[in-house]
């Protein structure tokens, strides 16, 4: 069963920012995953977990919808 979350920060306006990342998901893996889920935040966080795994953190990591699908892809196996 694999969950993604995308936690975005609210006041920041970074819905879109996890509504594409989400889509790309979605459209990457399809019926490989079991839920994407969009996480409301603030103080600017930005943050995709599989499960309970950090797989991209815009602290640590620049904003890049593709390197974030790369990121999913190993905790979501062959299936895409």
């Amino acid at each position: 069963m694999t969950r993604v979350e995308v936690e975005y920060c609210v006041p920041c306006g970074m819905l879109n920012r996890a509504q594409d990342v989400s889509e790309a998901i979605l459209k990457q893996f399809g019926e490989g995953i079991d839920e994407v889920a969009l996480v409301t935040g603030d103080d600017g966080v930005f943050v995709v977990r599989v499960g309970d795994e950090v797989v991209f953190d815009k602290t640590e990591d620049e904003y890049d919808v593709d390197a974030i699908v790369r990121a999913v892809r190993p905790h979501v196996g062959a299936t895409a």
